[in-house]
């Protein structure tokens, strides 16, 4: 172990001095690595950067929650099919708040496109939802000034509503919203609370919108809409239980036959995600097989070089032999010249694709997680390893005599 360590150590020794003697050819033979490194590395950090955006733009959907609808979120049939199924009513959703025991809450909403304005200031098209009180513990939608809509709001169609921070930014500044009549379309709704701002999701922002009583939107824009039922599960573990049970009600509600179709959708965050998986599996395939390619060329191009140093040091390797090297010596003074290689490009090939994610960052989302960078690395010594073998193994057997006597 001893003699191991030792020969580890000198063959970092003699490699220093073999690349610091030829800084030229060391400088351009690292260049196929550093490309190589920079091509996977932003790959990567473009995929890693792009699955934490879309992770959390779904967030807000919450990985406890069962949405039913008319239509599914991902459409792979014909349209038409969904397009003619009955609507969801407000007596599909109240069935299932009363018979379903395994949600912890039950919510429902629909909603417009309308215009609405405050003295001067009108923004054509945003988008009004109605929705029913328990809505705020299902959609992760809490406010930050005032309240929600409250039961007694949505039993009464009171005209009250609560807006998103977008709506009190464009329409409201410099006034205080709280308890000021805001006109969407043509009826006036009074100002009740201000939501916490939530960002955006798929590049629309989730705080442009105002929220009304369901029964207000449904008695004031039209009660043909179909609905939209939201379930929070109990237990996040327990999903497939709860789904089993909502379709089990919807079934019933809806007087389905037992060998009839759902004629509704039920939609999870997991829908999603899988889609998207499904959409960029080619995507990362693609990255990572030109990113190997490109390290693949890197190597060979270090692998030649290799050769050539050998073929330039054969007398030196022969005197090394002479006064008592070993094999194993020569063999690790090369592998460890060549780890040393790929090593150093790979950290400048990390720092440079840190400095293109950051400047692609206003384009692609990019992320560089500690995991990533260390693996760029190792990773990098491995083709090193990989590539330097061939020119190490022709080095360790070279005949000390025949070495000797090259010119």
């Amino acid at each position: 172990m001893h003699d191991l360590t030792y020969s580890f150590l000198e063959g970092i020794k003699i490699a220093q001095r073999a690349l610091w003697a030829n800084k030229t050819r060391t400088i351009l033979t690292t260049l196929g690595i550093v490309i190589g490194v920079v091509t996977v590395t932003l790959m990567m950090m473009i995929i890693q950067g792009l699955n934490s955006s879309f992770q959390r733009q779904i967030s807000f959907i919450g990985s406890g929650t069962v949405y039913v609808e008319q239509w599914p979120w991902i459409v792979m049939d014909d349209w038409w099919i969904y397009r003619n199924r009955p609507k969801l009513t407000m007596e599909n959703f109240q069935d299932v708040k009363e018979q379903l025991e395994l949600a912890e809450v039950v919510a429902a909403y629909t909603w417009t496109v309308r215009p609405i304005s405050f003295k001067s200031n009108t923004i054509d098209r945003v988008g009004i939802v109605g929705v029913t009180p328990d809505y705020v513990y299902t959609g992760g939608h809490v406010p930050e000034y005032g309240r929600f809509v409250s039961e007694l709001d949505n039993r009464s169609s009171r005209k009250v509503c609560v807006i998103g921070a977008d709506i009190k930014r464009d329409v409201f500044d410099p006034y205080n919203p709280i308890g000021r009549h805001l006109r969407v379309g043509a009826h006036s709704y009074t100002v009740v609370g201000i939501l916490e701002r939530q960002g955006t999701s798929f590049g629309e922002s989730n705080d442009n919108y105002v929220m009304i009583p369901l029964n207000t939107l449904l008695d004031n824009y039209g009660h043909h809409r179909s609905l939209s039922i939201v379930s929070k599960a109990k237990d996040s573990n327990n999903m497939d239980a709860m789904v089993d049970e909502l379709t089990g009600i919807l079934r019933r509600s809806r007087s389905l036959q037992p060998m009839e179709d759902n004629n509704f959708a039920i939609n999870r965050q997991e829908a999603l995600t899988d889609f998207y998986k499904r959409m960029t599996a080619g995507i990362y395939i693609a990255g990572l097989i030109i990113g190997g390619i490109a390290l693949a060329v890197g190597g060979i191009g270090i692998m030649n070089i290799m050769l050539v140093s050998v073929t330039e040091r054969t007398w030196e390797i022969g005197m090394r032999k002479a006064v008592g090297a070993k094999t194993t010596h020569i063999l690790w003074q090369f592998l460890v010249e060549s780890m040393l290689i790929c090593s150093f490009g790979g950290i400048v090939g990390l720092g440079l694709a840190a400095l293109g994610g950051a400047a692609m960052d206003k384009f692609l989302p990019t992320s560089l997680p500690l995991w990533l960078a260390l693996l760029a690395v190792l990773f990098s010594s491995f083709v090193g390893l990989v590539f330097g073998l061939l020119p190490a193994t022709r080095a360790a057997r070279l005949d000390p005599i025949t070495a000797l006597r090259q010119d």
